[in-house]
């Protein structure tokens, strides 16, 4: 029985599954410059964004990942969005990633999304622990991080990517 795609509702945004029809906006995000500047990623297309929402697609069913879409409450188009991903063999750890249309940027977007992600995979989901990867430039992002209770870890290091600084956040 396949379980149910948990869709998180807030006070103005709604999270729900990225579906095929928003391959335009997965592109988007994944290869518009100023979203990217402190991610590695290979050059994408728009073969690459739906390679991606299968790939998310298919991590949903195999308990790999979870990946939201994030719209607003006046419209279904995706401004961002966010996910917990490479989950630990034990399921006692998980990954948060998120992206966010510049224009939405500064608004508390991500902020009401970050807080509601973290209490589904904290309490509903039963991780005991939530990383974050982000770049030591990426001054919003930890910024973000540090507001909701991540901090830094000083021991764990990211091999892909030196740039990177590692926070958590546990249970």
């Amino acid at each position: 029985m396949a379980i149910p795609f948990p869709i998180i509702i807030t006070e103005r945004l709604n999270l729900r599954k990225i579906l095929p029809t928003d391959a335009d906006r997965v592109y988007y995000f994944r290869s518009d410059k100023e979203i990217n500047k402190y991610i590695n990623r290979e050059p994408q297309t728009r073969e690459t964004a739906i390679a991606h929402i299968q790939k998310i697609t298919s991590d949903l069913r195999t308990d790999k990942s979870v990946s939201w879409g994030i719209t607003t409450k006046e419209s279904d188009v995706l401004i961002g969005s966010i996910c917990l991903w490479n989950f630990s063999e034990d399921k006692k750890t998980a990954e948060v990633g998120y992206d966010l249309d510049p224009e939405f940027q500064g608004k508390g977007i991500m902020s009401e999304s970050l807080k509601a992600v973290l209490e589904f995979g904290l309490n509903q989901r039963g991780f005991e622990t939530i990383e974050a990867y982000t770049d030591y430039r990426n001054l919003p992002s930890k910024k973000l991080l540090k507001h909701h209770g991540f901090i830094p870890s000083r021991n764990k290091k990211d091999p892909d990517n030196q740039n990177n600084e590692v926070y958590y956040i546990n249970r």
